[in-house]
């Protein structure tokens, strides 16, 4: 998969490595002559740029990017990116980082945003799992299709402790995405059981969300 990253500061770079070492091609684009070191990021191509001009991005190629991340430190800048790379280029995922939480109403598929990433909300996200088991928390917003990946820790009371995952009657518009435990990820299989203590990431609509806590931790969330 190729993508290109808007912004090679220590968030870019830092998604950067992460995707060259699973295997991906990288493009870091930034107009800072001290952001572009090759040393930094070892592998990636590196574009000294204007991200929010459309003769850079056709020098970048994006037209034959998978995924176009906009990480810069400046909302504009990322909403100007994820615009043009959706409407001029026609990349198939966006991924919009927000810096400033008043600003987030405009990561939207009116201004081409795929995914939002809220750092403030993903930090806020981050203090609230480590604090409370059974609670819903909201790590972040897939735009396009409205919907939210989200969090729950399994208390120990739910009444589904032990029951197999494909004996549970989920919501409608909730998937089971994945099961953290023990330091460990696991496929959410219809035969592996759900134990105390297990992290639950679903992918939800809005809608949904106070169906599955009620559902998982009905003592946190009367009806």
């Amino acid at each position: 998969m190729r993508v290109t990253i808007a912004g090679a500061g220590a968030v870019g770079r830092s998604v950067a490595q992460e995707l060259l070492d699973n295997g991906h091609q990288v493009l870091l684009i930034d107009k800072d002559p001290g952001a572009i070191n090759a040393d930094t990021v070892s592998g990636a191509e590196w574009l000294l740029a204007d991200a929010c001009e459309l003769s850079s991005l056709e020098e970048s190629q994006m037209q034959q990017c998978d995924v176009v991340i906009a990480a810069t430190g400046d909302d504009k800048v990322n909403l100007v990116v994820s615009l043009l790379a959706k409407t001029e280029f026609a990349v198939p995922r966006t991924v919009g980082r927000v810096n400033h939480p008043s600003n987030e109403w405009l990561f939207s598929e009116s201004w081409g945003v795929d995914v939002l990433v809220s750092t403030p909300r993903l930090m806020s996200a981050l203090v609230e799992e480590a604090v409370t088991v059974g609670d819903l928390v909201r790590l972040f917003t897939f735009r396009q299709s409205r919907a939210n990946l989200v969090e729950l820790t399994l208390p120990t009371d739910s009444p589904h402790l032990g029951q197999r995952v494909g004996n549970v009657t989920w919501p409608g518009d909730v998937a089971l995405v994945a099961i953290l435990r023990d330091q460990a990820i696991l496929t959410p299989d219809a035969d592996r059981s759900l134990e105390g203590g297990d992290e639950l990431l679903f992918v939800a609509s809005e809608e949904r969300e106070t169906e599955i806590a009620r559902l998982l931790a009905p003592d946190e969330h009367p009806g």
